[in-house]
C-alpha cells in the first residue's frame, strides 16, 4: 500500500487531490463504517457539513473554513465513488461535466459572445439554460430550499431575464405598499380577531418585498438574518449568565430587570 502521508502528495493540487481519492477509496474498501454508506445515508451528513461551512464563513474563521471545505469535498468524492461502484459515473465524468458546463455557459470567455457586466453574464447564463432544455427560468431553484433563501434565488433568477424593478425606490414603494396591506388585516389598537390566513398571505408578501429590496441594495437577507440570530443568541446568553451569577431565575424576573442585562450585552463587542 502506498504511503498516503508522504510529503510528495502535498506539492501540487493534482497530487493532493489524488491523495484524497486514495485515502477515500482505501477507507471505502477497509473501514466498516465507510463500506456501509450509501448516498441516502450520507445526505443528512452532507447538509450538516454545508451548514457548518456557512457558519464558519459568516464568522470569517479561516482555519474552520479550511476544515469544513475539506469535509464537503470529501462528501462530494464519496458520492462519486458510490456512483462509480454502481456503474453510473465516476469522478472524472463529474469533473469533465462541470468543465463543459462552465465553458458552455461563459461564451463571453470561451466563444464570441459579449458580456461586460454581471447582469449580461446572468442573462446569457439563463438563456443558455433554456436552450439546453430547461422549461422554466425557475426550474433550477431547488424545492427544498428554506423559504427565505428560495425567495432570494427566485428573484435573482428572474432578474437574469430582465424581470426586475429598474430602480430601488420602486422596490421600497412596494415594501411600503405590502406593509400597508398587512396592517389592514388587523388593528393593533384592539383585540379584535383577525383572519390568520389573510394576514399570513400579506405577511408573506411583505417578507418577499423586503427580501427583494435587500437584494437591490446588495444585502444577502439570509446572511443578514443569521447575523442577527447570532447577535441575539450572544446577548441572551449573556443575560442568562448574569442572572445565574446573581442567583436569579429568568422566569421570576420582570422584563425591566432582564432589560438591564440585555442593555449591558448590547454595549459589549458585537
Amino acid at each position: 500500500m502506498a504511503n498516503l502521508a508522504a510529503p510528495a502528495y502535498q506539492h501540487t493540487p493534482q497530487l493532493a487531490f489524488q491523495r484524497l481519492l486514495d485515502v477515500l477509496y482505501t477507507l471505502r474498501l477497509e473501514c466498516p463504517w465507510d463500506k456501509k454508506q450509501t448516498m441516502e445515508s450520507l445526505r443528512h451528513l452532507t447538509i450538516e457539513e454545508l451548514y457548518e461551512l456557512t457558519d464558519a464563513i459568516l464568522e470569517q474563521d479561516y482555519p474552520e473554513i479550511k476544515k469544513e471545505l475539506g469535509d464537503v469535498l470529501m462528501h462530494l468524492l464519496f458520492y462519486a465513488r458510490i456512483a462509480e461502484e454502481e456503474g453510473h459515473f465516476n469522478i472524472v465524468d463529474v469533473l469533465n461535466a462541470i468543465c463543459d458546463k462552465l465553458i458552455t455557459r461563459h461564451p463571453h470567455i470561451y466563444a464570441d459572445a459579449s458580456a461586460n457586466t454581471e447582469d449580461q453574464v446572468k442573462s446569457n447564463w439563463e438563456a443558455i439554460k433554456l436552450q439546453e432544455g430547461n422549461k422554466s427560468v425557475l426550474a433550477g431553484v431547488p424545492k427544498g430550499l428554506p423559504a427565505l433563501v428560495k425567495a432570494y434565488r427566485i428573484q435573482d433568477k428572474v432578474r437574469g431575464v430582465g424581470f426586475d424593478w429598474e430602480d430601488k425606490r420602486q422596490v421600497w414603494e412596494k415594501v411600503e405598499e405590502e406593509l400597508a396591506e398587512f396592517k389592514t388585516e388587523f388593528n393593533i389598537e384592539t383585540t379584535e380577531a383577525i383572519d390568520l390566513e389573510k394576514a399570513e398571505a400579506e405577511f408573506g408578501d411583505l417578507l418577499f418585498s423586503l427580501i427583494n429590496y435587500a437584494r437591490h441594495i446588495g444585502i444577502n437577507p439570509e446572511n443578514a438574518l443569521e447575523r442577527t440570530n447570532k447577535k441575539f443568541i450572544t446577548r441572551f446568553t449573556y443575560l442568562e449568565q448574569k442572572a445565574a451569577e446573581n442567583k436569579q431565575q429568568l422566569q421570576d424576573m420582570s422584563l425591566e430587570e432582564m432589560d438591564v442585562y440585555w442593555n449591558e450585552a448590547k454595549k459589549l463587542k458585537k
